[in-house]
């Protein structure tokens, strides 16, 4: 069974306390949102493969320890935009691919709509960003894509999920390593996680 971790430190708690909050405004959700996809980049790179390569400083050659496999980040349109650059701005020598799902508001079932990945994905760590898990259903169909690529290091970046969701992800794919905020409480009758934060995708670009 893959990890699933969730990060108990306080700066981490206070950003996501204000994303939670209703009267936060667009400019600062946005803002608080990159800087906890920042904050959770940092603790979630600490076991990434290193290889030794030889550099020469001003003073001599020496043994440095470099990153073994290329990183690519990977949001599910839309709300996982809201966590590149905070994650890139840390390893901003990650390429970034793009996975469009969306979810039908009747049976909640995911469909694909557009997929494009960078050039040597299957050989690459992929960091499979979505701040909001709730049934699992875009997540795990996303993961499904990725695998038809024959990636195979895909760590889930989550902010808030519900536990079905997560329970949902980790029985399809016990292999995928998982990265949250908070784990909170619930669904709701209308799969909306409690007490989230509401539509991160809506908040996040204005458009309701």
């Amino acid at each position: 069974m893959g990890k699933l971790v969730i990060y108990k430190h306080p700066l981490i708690d206070h950003k996501l306390s204000i994303i939670r909050d209703k009267h936060t405004g667009m400019k600062d959700f946005k803002a608080v949102l990159n800087e906890i996809g920042g904050l959770m980049a940092y603790e979630m790179t600490r076991d990434l493969p290193q290889k030794d390569a030889m550099i020469e400083t001003p003073i001599c050659e020496t043994k440095v320890k470099v990153l073994a496999k290329e990183i690519v980040i990977v949001p599910i349109l839309r709300a996982g935009i809201g966590m590149v650059d905070g994650i890139s701005s840390l390893i901003p020598t990650a390429k970034v691919g793009h996975i469009g799902l969306y979810r039908d508001e009747k049976t909640l079932e995911a469909h694909e709509y557009y997929a494009k990945f960078p050039k040597g994905v299957e050989d690459s760590i992929v960091l499979l960003v979505d701040p909001m898990i709730a049934t699992g259903g875009s997540v795990m169909m996303a993961i499904d894509a990725l695998k038809k690529r024959k990636v195979k290091d895909i760590r889930l970046v989550g902010l808030v999920a519900a536990p079905e969701g997560i329970k949902a992800i980790q029985d399809a794919h016990p292999d995928v390593d998982i990265y949250l905020a908070a784990l909170d409480e619930k669904l709701n009758e209308v799969g909306y996680i409690v007490p989230g934060l509401g539509d991160c995708g809506d908040r996040l670009f204005g458009t309701k």
